[in-house]
């Protein structure tokens, strides 16, 4: 059978991967002129390593894509402990801290402190040691819970005010959920932070050579099971006929999988979907990613690797040092940080030039930071729908595999809902629609 595959992100090539092993004739398009998705990197002269257009990395616990690497014959991961902390304004934690003699950094008005453990939720100066055992108790359910119908019943502020108090949420919560959801952070459902908690994990894993390296690997495998590879092929049009697909009036094919975004995928099928199906995902909402790469002399984090803004006085919503978690070495011996935000599609960072972001964002690394900052060098990139709305019109419209029309799929990460999206997610969406066609 031939089967066109839209899109060449990590569902993609892994759909396209198992389909061609079953001895279907694939086409994969990718708009882009390389495959690869959220997950692409770049690399310069000086580096060995790729480096990813967005932070990556894997958790110890995600075996979908460590499997799917078995498969093509690929070994090179590691896995490593990292430091995860949050930072929160001196002023809320000072008299806390210096009773309980935490050595816990301090910038300006800033003090960053470690949350990466159960021993680190005790020593947590913000809070009662009553609220921390009852937070702690909530967490450790969420752990090892099953999915629970409830989860969808309720909001996670909704639950987590109801279980750990109105104060935990307030310490612990509320402003991570402001700075990844915006306005939209009193709607998300409790099921979202059961998925982030379940899958949470000390230890997190890279690919040597990064993200990239992979995919150039995966990208010989499809050569080699004669896959047909378009990048830079732009999808337009796909019209239906008795027993087949036509892709921008050319070639036919007998199936069709998208993993394309859902709002680009409802724009080209048009012509295919009746309009209350298509009606159902225009429910659905998203942010946008905005990533600023930084190139330092010095780190801008001294040991931690992700860094929690929890605090509304600095527009930031994480600080990822990656060279606190990958060797410099590979970087020239350069120090990389990625500064993160989610934001609307009309907001103006999405807009500004590299420069521009960088002016925006440096008064306040300075305020996070001892060190100097002496950059030479940065980057700027945007992923569109890159971070969906998880209430509950998401639940009720959010695409499946099957569609109403035969023969067409759909495999995209909305469908990685509950879990936060990642490339063990893409490569288990892409196992399972080819599992669907025989």
């Amino acid at each position: 059978m031939k089967i066109a595959i839209l899109g060449g992100g990590f569902t993609g090539m892994t759909a396209a991967y198992y389909l061609a092993k079953k001895g279907h004739k694939i086409t994969l398009f990718e708009k882009e002129k390389v495959l690869g998705g959220l997950a692409v990197g770049f690399k310069q002269l000086n580096w060995d390593w790729y480096l990813e257009r967005a932070y990556h990395h894997l958790l110890d616990s995600e075996y979908d894509i460590l499997n799917f690497a078995k498969d093509v014959g690929w070994k090179d991961f590691f896995f490593k402990e990292t430091l995860t902390s949050s930072l929160y304004e001196t002023a809320k934690s000072s008299t806390q801290l210096v009773r309980l003699s935490l050595p816990t950094p301090e910038v300006g008005n800033y003090r960053t402190i470690p949350l990466d453990s159960p021993q680190d939720l005790l020593r947590f100066p913000l809070l009662s040691l009553p609220e921390k055992i009852r937070a702690g108790i909530v967490l450790a359910f969420l752990k090892f819970s099953p999915f629970l119908s409830t989860y969808e019943k309720y909001t996670a502020e909704e639950f987590l005010r109801k279980t750990q108090g109105k104060h935990v949420w307030e310490v612990l919560w509320q402003d991570l959920f402001r700075k990844k959801f915006g306005k939209y952070a009193e709607n998300i459902l409790a099921s979202f932070i059961w998925a982030r908690i379940t899958k949470r994990a000390k230890k997190l894993g890279y690919i040597k050579g990064g993200f990239q390296t992979f995919i150039n690997f995966i990208e010989k495998e499809l050569t080699r099971y004669r896959v047909t590879l378009l990048p830079g092929y732009e999808i337009r049009t796909i019209e239906r006929g008795s027993n087949e697909y036509r892709i921008n009036n050319k070639e036919k094919f007998h199936a069709v999988v998208s993993t394309l975004p859902t709002v680009i995928m409802s724009k080209i099928t048009q012509s295919i979907f009746s309009s209350p199906y298509l009606q159902r995902f225009s429910k659905l909402k998203y942010l946008h990613a905005v990533v600023l790469i930084l190139e330092t002399k010095k780190p801008i984090l001294d040991k931690t690797y992700w860094l929690n803004i929890c605090t509304p006085k600095l527009p930031l919503m994480i600080v990822a040092q990656h060279t606190n978690f990958i060797d410099k070495k590979y970087y020239g011996g350069k120090h990389i940080a990625y500064v993160g935000w989610y934001v609307e599609r009309d907001d103006t960072l999405i807009k500004k030039s590299p420069e521009e972001v960088l002016s925006y964002c440096l008064s306040y690394l300075k305020q996070i930071t001892n060190n100097k900052l002496q950059i030479s060098n940065y980057y700027k990139f945007v992923g569109p729908f890159a971070q969906p709305i998880f209430d509950k019109d998401f639940v009720k419209n959010k695409p499946d595999f099957i569609t109403p029309v035969k023969n067409f799929y759909i495999a995209n990460l909305d469908m990685t809902y509950p879990y936060d999206r990642g490339t063990n997610y893409a490569v288990k969406l892409g196992k399972e629609v080819s599992d669907l066609i025989k």
